[in-house]
Formats: structure tokens, C-alpha cells, sequence
């Protein structure tokens, strides 16, 4: 099989496997309403933490990272050249963006995007992961947290194995377009502040 095909196959496999959305599906399994009608609307492991705990935020979480990180792993595993590789990243990220099992109606991409980074830098997805951390607690914007992960991955790529800042480059491009409307609300002081208040008032 050619290089060519096998990028080919590569980038329907990452897109259909980025298509399962995590968030609806764990929320299905622990009978949680649907994240996509429920706090944010984003089906993400943010959201499913508001609205199901630690638990299941944590599942999607990990399924979400996942999808990224199958594909890319695979990919760099048969050598494929970079911007190869990061084209099969962001299928995965599209999948999830533009779930053709869901309606379209997918998530932000950002936890599938730091699982497609792992297989590149052997710490990079962990460094991005204590960066998105710190940037909630200390803003409680999830949507400021994901932009400063995503503005970082370039530089840490570089520092870590420049050989993939480019496909690193093109993740983090994706997550600051899906993200544009977050910018517009930061802006203009609309943005809402992720609080877990609701779920714990449910809890009481």
C-alpha cells in the first residue's frame, strides 16, 4: 500500500474514531441528561462535570484524549511524515468537533487534541494538562484555560522535539478557530465562569 493510501485510510479512521462522542455516550450510560442540552451545551468533560461529577468527567475525559491519541500513535508508528501525522490529528479533532454519528454537534476538541500530542512529546500533553489546570483555578474560565493550553503547545513543542511544531501548530490553530466565539465573550465580559454551585446544590 502506497503513502499516500495509507494516509488516506488514516485520516477517515481518525475522523469516524473522533466521531464517538464520549460525553453522550457516558452520560447515556449513567442516565445524566444529554450534555449537549444541559450547562454549556458543550459535550465535553467540563460540562459532565457540572452536570455528573468527578466520575464520569473522568471517562470522558480519558475516552476523549483517546481519540486522539489511537490515530496519531498509530500514525507515528508507520512512520508517517509530520504534517501527515498532524493531519491525522486533526481528523480525530474534526471527528469531534463534526461527529457524523451525533448530528455534527460535537465539542471544542481540546481534550482530544492533547491526546493526539502525546504520542508527539513523551510530557508535552501532561505540561498542557497542569497548564489548563492553573488557568481554571486561577480564572475559572474553562474557555481561558484551553487558549492558553493551546497558545503553549507550539512553544513547548519546539522545545521538546521541534520536528513536530508543525503539527502541534496545527492542533492549536484548530482549538483558537473553535474557540472564536469564547474570545468575542471574554471581550466583551460575557463569558460565563465554569462553578460547579449547581451540581453541588443538588447533591445538599
Amino acid at each position: 500500500m502506497s503513502v499516500i493510501a495509507v494516509t488516506l485510510c488514516m485520516l477517515i479512521a481518525a475522523y469516524l474514531l473522533g466521531s464517538i462522542s464520549s460525553a453522550v455516550l457516558v452520560c447515556r450510560l449513567k442516565g445524566l441528561p444529554d450534555p449537549r442540552t444541559q450547562g454549556s451545551g458543550n459535550p465535553g468533560a467540563t460540562n459532565v462535570l457540572r452536570i455528573g461529577g468527578a466520575s464520569s468527567a473522568a471517562m470522558v475525559l480519558f475516552c476523549d484524549m483517546l481519540k486522539g491519541a489511537l490515530p496519531t500513535y498509530i500514525g507515528y508508528k508507520l512512520n508517517i511524515d509530520s504534517i501527515s501525522l498532524g493531519l491525522v490529528a486533526v481528523a480525530a479533532c474534526l471527528g469531534h468537533i463534526f461527529p457524523i454519528f451525533f448530528d455534527f454537534k460535537g465539542g471544542k476538541g481540546v481534550a482530544t487534541a492533547f491526546g493526539a500530542m502525546a504520542p508527539i512529546g513523551e510530557y508535552l500533553a501532561l505540561y498542557l494538562m497542569a497548564a489548563w489546570l492553573v488557568m481554571i483555578l486561577i480564572t475559572r474560565y474553562s474557555s481561558v484555560a484551553s487558549l492558553t493550553a493551546a497558545l503553549l503547545a507550539p512553544i513547548l513543542t519546539s522545545m521538546l522535539d521541534d520536528r513536530f511544531t508543525i503539527p502541534v501548530s496545527m492542533l492549536s490553530l484548530l482549538i483558537l478557530i473553535r474557540h472564536k466565539d469564547n474570545i468575542i465573550r471574554l471581550f466583551n465580559g460575557t463569558e460565563s465562569r465554569f462553578t460547579l454551585k449547581n451540581k453541588l446544590k443538588k447533591n445538599k
